[in-house]
């Protein structure tokens, strides 16, 4: 009896943290996409920044203040060895998400989004030589098909969103590849992660956001019909990013790898229905069907990743080139799935 509550109530937390995660994601992009769109506040860099400064002063009031999580203690000098480059990445992965909500549809940008297996996986062979099982290759197929059909038959297609989209993933991989090696020995979570890296974001974007901004932020104030609110918005979305990262750190530790991968797919498609419910951006039929096989072609991936870890230790493994300095010096990223999207 005891085993079955124990069951549903598990049941019931995993789908808490599924709907409360996908609430504040499908929330944050919608705001982002009406800031740019419907506020007329086309300044990407100054949202952005506003995110980290939001997200900073919440992660120290969990930590500091509420004391919800315990702080992981960094030595000074791997603040900078070691948090400072991973947060320049960070603050370049967030800034392109934006200019890319900008100039392209929700839809399109969550479709490209996807694209992030496919360039860390290349990026891991490029690179650091890692080899990978020819069913891990197998899986990409779709994603990559199903990125170039939504591309070909986009109809609100603009060539600087869909660059900062695609550059946007690189930088993802990027992140996720090194803080395997920068962050080696720290085990962060998502609100440690940004409370270190969100005020180093802050310092590192806020001169360029004034300088290449502040003058047409200050027009846009004084012709705007009512800035007052708009701020509150634009700020809003802010706590709401912080928020977003707090929904993460719980929806990890309440799911598997496999219904978190799962989830997150599934979060894409509601992303994209209800923006176009909202902003009514024209999807043709074709485009429909790419964004369908490229979240298929994600579900697939991760569950081929998922079985590959899964594999018993006597399992025969991918073969791989011999270790060199570069590899001890920089190790890979391990197949634990819920640690790639927690990190």
């Amino acid at each position: 009896m005891e085993d079955g509550r124990l069951c549903q109530w598990s049941v019931f937390r995993s789908l808490l943290a599924i709907v409360q995660w996908w609430s504040f994601n499908v929330t944050v992009i919608i705001i982002n996409k009406w800031i740019f769109q419907k506020l007329d506040f086309k300044f990407p860099l100054s949202v952005s920044c506003v995110h980290f400064i939001t997200s900073s002063i919440g992660a120290y009031t969990v930590i500091k203040v509420l004391k919800l999580k315990p702080l992981i203690v960094v030595d000074p000098e791997d603040r900078w060895k070691r948090i400072f480059p991973m947060s320049f990445v960070f603050c370049v992965n967030i800034v392109l998400g934006n200019v890319s909500l900008r100039y392209i549809p929700v839809s399109f940008m969550q479709t490209i989004k996807s694209f992030t297996p496919a360039t860390t996986v290349f990026l891991q062979w490029l690179v650091w030589r890692k080899y990978f099982d020819w069913r891990i290759w197998a899986s990409l197929v779709p994603i990559v098909g199903g990125i170039l059909l939504t591309s070909i038959t986009e109809l609100s297609f603009n060539m600087f969103g869909f660059c900062a989209a695609l550059f946007g993933c690189l930088a993802t991989s990027t992140k996720t590849i090194l803080a395997e090696s920068l962050l080696h020995g720290y085990k962060f979570d998502s609100i440690n992660t940004v409370y270190y890296m969100a005020p180093f974001a802050t310092l590192i974007l806020g001169v360029p956001a004034m300088l290449l901004e502040g003058n047409g932020i200050i027009e846009w104030f004084q012709t705007h019909p009512s800035p007052w609110p708009a701020l509150i918005i634009i700020f809003s979305s802010g706590v709401l990013a912080f928020c977003l990262n707090f929904s993460i750190f719980y929806v990890i530790h309440s799911t598997t790898a496999v219904t978190f991968n799962v989830a997150g797919n599934l979060k894409v498609a509601v992303a994209v229905l209800i923006s176009w419910m909202i902003f009514k951006n024209p999807i043709s039929g074709l485009n429909a069907i790419g964004c369908g096989i490229t979240l298929v072609g994600c579900t697939f991936y991760g569950y081929v990743r998922h079985m590959l870890a899964q594999q018993p230790p006597g399992t025969p493994r991918t073969p791989r080139t011999p270790r060199n300095r570069m590899e001890q010096l920089l190790p890979l990223v391990n197949n634990n799935d819920k640690l790639d999207d927690k990190v």
